[in-house]
């Protein structure tokens, strides 16, 4: 049976061709988009009512499939169905220096972990980050890792980085701050999106690793 969907704060139908997202925000507005202000409150994360209200303030055309948890890709494979766009896995890294990335590719892209550091700029190997940072910068928790987590990011800590073969499907689809739920937005938007929180995000092809490693 499929999962009811929310589209901007509504509960509708199943999802069907005729809800997908239009044409980007940035390609819309062009200069004239300016995205409101962020309300911070170091106390307590966003909650995902508040991400998909502040995505409907932006302008953003947004659709959200409610369903159980999902913990990993094989999981969400297994229950999405047919649902259009890209998917992606998510992975919070920092470098030897202590600085944080966001990795987000798509699903099954092959990330090499000895070797992304070239790509992207960072300071040595990285390794994973604590559930506990994890929560504390991004205000999500292990198995809901989301570049919305950006929204959360208020001091600027994380650097998002973005595959490019994922950024060039027209669709794409993340958790909204929980894995209870799955929500779509154009590419484009996604990049809106995190202008509009301070990141400026990174978009670079995985697979270049390969071809730079001595």
């Amino acid at each position: 049976m499929p999962y009811p969907r929310r589209d901007c704060n509504r509960l509708v139908a199943p999802i069907s061709s005729a809800c997908e997202p239009g044409p980007c925000l940035a390609a819309r507005l062009g200069s004239r988009y300016k995205p409101p202000a962020l309300q911070p409150n170091a106390a307590m994360p966003t909650t995902p009512e508040e991400l998909l209200a502040y995505l409907t303030d932006l302008g953003i055309a947004h659709a959200t499939i409610e369903h159980p948890p999902l913990f990993t890709v094989e999981e969400s494979q297994a229950l999405r169905g047919p649902l259009p766009g890209g998917h992606a896995k998510n992975l919070f890294v920092k470098d030897k220096k202590g600085r944080l990335f966001l990795l987000v590719a798509e699903e099954d892209a092959a990330i090499d972990l000895k070797h992304v550091h070239k790509v992207i700029g960072a300071t040595g190997r990285v390794s994973f980050c604590s559930a506990e940072l994890l929560e504390e910068v991004l205000g999500v928790r292990p198995g809901s890792v989301t570049p919305f987590g950006a929204i959360n990011d208020r001091e600027g800590r994380v650097t998002l980085v973005l595959e490019a073969g994922l950024m060039a499907h027209q669709r794409l689809n993340f958790h909204p701050l929980v894995n209870t739920a799955t929500t779509g937005l154009a590419s484009g938007d996604l990049v809106a999106f995190l202008h509009s929180t301070g990141h400026e995000p990174q978009i670079v092809a995985f697979a270049e690793e390969k071809s730079s490693r001595g």
